[in-house]
């Protein structure tokens, strides 16, 4: 059997900004309405926050859930755990009307961290993301040098990303590019 490994085993570049590739993420697709009862008693349990609000994300520790769209929400977890969080969560789903996918293996995460990495954010998204715009717990899906993509701020100066697995390299390749040590954004 081989070992499971992450798109791009943990890359990492350090300029503006510090940009690594997380490694392995559980990640968990949930679509249904998510205002009814069984589908939060299943994202509670999974990630053990409730839902958040429209364009947010709550995390608790190593798990979260991120408001996805209206009628979508993505579970984290730790990647070891995604077979036992399904499993939970059909069971807490019984037979209410829902879509619970492992979309672990399709997607890419990324850092990037300093207090650069809003500059370095920028130059890619067509997103305010000053500080009084774009704060910690929110949560946005764009697109990124036009690849879909969805990133929040754990903190003020570190945004997670998500993307394809399939553009992972391409994703690390723009990242390094916008935080090349002599491209500051001067204001």
């Amino acid at each position: 059997m081989s070992d499971t490994v992450s798109a791009l085993s943990h890359a990492k570049f350090d300029g503006l900004a510090h940009i690594e590739e997380t490694g392995l993420q559980g990640m968990i697709t949930l679509r249904g309405d998510l205002a009814s009862k069984p589908l939060k008693s299943a994202i509670k349990g999974a990630a053990g926050v409730t839902m958040p609000a429209v364009n947010s994300i709550k995390t608790n520790g190593d798990r979260g859930v991120c408001w996805m769209s209206p009628d979508e929400a993505l579970i984290l977890c730790p990647y070891g755990d995604v077979a036992d969080v399904l499993s939970a969560m059909n069971q807490t789903l019984g037979t209410s009307h829902a879509l619970i996918v492992n979309v672990s293996d399709a997607r890419s995460v990324f850092r990037v961290t300093g207090p650069d990495a809003r500059d370095v954010m920028a130059k890619l998204c067509p997103v305010d993301l000053s500080p009084a715009a774009f704060k910690p717990g929110m949560f946005r899906r764009t697109r990124m040098a036009q690849v879909p993509a969805a990133f929040w701020m754990p903190d003020a100066q570190t945004f997670q990303i998500i993307c394809f697995r399939s553009v992972a390299d391409y994703m690390f390749g723009v990242l390094r590019v916008a935080a090349q040590p002599n491209s500051p954004v001067t204001r």
